[in-house]
């Protein structure tokens, strides 16, 4: 069983937001299990903990007490990537749920509007 803990300082400087990993593996699959703050500076670890996870790999969410929109973002992100999510608490599931439904971003190109052609007076031609 592999352990990290890994702890970022609140905004407002008050107490720090942890969020334990743990890796477990077991015959048929590993589980990678997080407890505590799973926030956007933690996704990096969590990745890499679920490569090290082999083709089998769950995340198990049973012990997270607070999630930011990255968070959501990446675990509905693993579960389109056949990841498993087990234990996802029901505001999570439900967070991830309108993420899914939400219009994604797009980049319209606006039409430059022509602007009247006008005389030297001001006045439109």
């Amino acid at each position: 069983m592999a352990q990290s803990l890994l702890s970022q300082e609140c905004a407002s400087g008050q107490r720090p937001m942890t969020l334990k990993i743990e890796r477990l593996s077991g015959k048929r699959r590993t589980r990678i299990r997080l407890s505590g703050a799973f926030r956007s500076e933690h996704l990096d670890q969590v990745k890499a903990e679920i490569e090290r996870g082999g083709p089998r790999v769950a995340l198990d969410l049973e012990e997270v007490d607070l999630v930011d929109v990255e968070g959501v973002r990446f675990v509905n992100a693993c579960e389109a990537e056949g990841i498993s999510v087990l234990h996802c608490s029901p505001y999570v599931r439900e967070w991830m749920s309108r993420e899914r439904s939400r219009p994604k971003a797009r980049a319209h190109k606006r039409k430059k509007e022509k602007a009247p052609l006008e005389d030297e007076d001001g006045k439109h031609v």
